[in-house]
């Protein structure tokens, strides 16, 4: 198998999403306006712009081709172990026909995980490449 979508961009896609997956919902209360007022070291994590990040991802996918977004989803199918790595024309076929790809990989919650081991399934890694080591 050999992806038409970059190695290196599938890279950056990881660390874009796991830089969303990092972020968790703010926990409003009426007392704190900012969180780094809090008492909570980790209140700073909480991030009700999550959308900036989404958005972000997001516009990314949109920029490729539709045969590569395909196999971004594909391989995050890959790697969730809903397809075998042999499996990978039936699943590129059903990541192809199905619904809008962008919304299915947005809607998974380990999607940086995913990537990563729809790459180790096929031998490949972003060991090197980047931000990545």
């Amino acid at each position: 198998m050999e992806l038409s979508v970059p190695l290196e961009t599938v890279c950056r896609l990881i660390v874009r999403a796991r830089e969303l997956e990092a972020q968790v919902p703010a926990i409003e209360t009426d007392d704190e306006d900012d969180p780094a007022d809090s008492d909570d070291p980790l209140a700073v994590l909480e991030d009700e712009a999550n959308v900036a990040i989404e958005e972000e991802v997001r516009s990314f996918l949109d920029d490729l081709a539709d045969d590569e977004v395909a196999e971004v989803l594909a391989l995050a199918w890959v790697g969730r172990g809903t397809f075998d790595a042999t499996e990978w024309d039936e699943a590129l076929e059903e990541a192809a026909g199905g619904e809008d790809p962008v919304d299915q990989l947005l809607d998974m919650p380990m999607l940086a995980a995913y990537l990563d081991a729809g790459l180790a399934a096929f031998d490949l890694s972003c060991d090197g490449i980047g931000q990545i080591d």
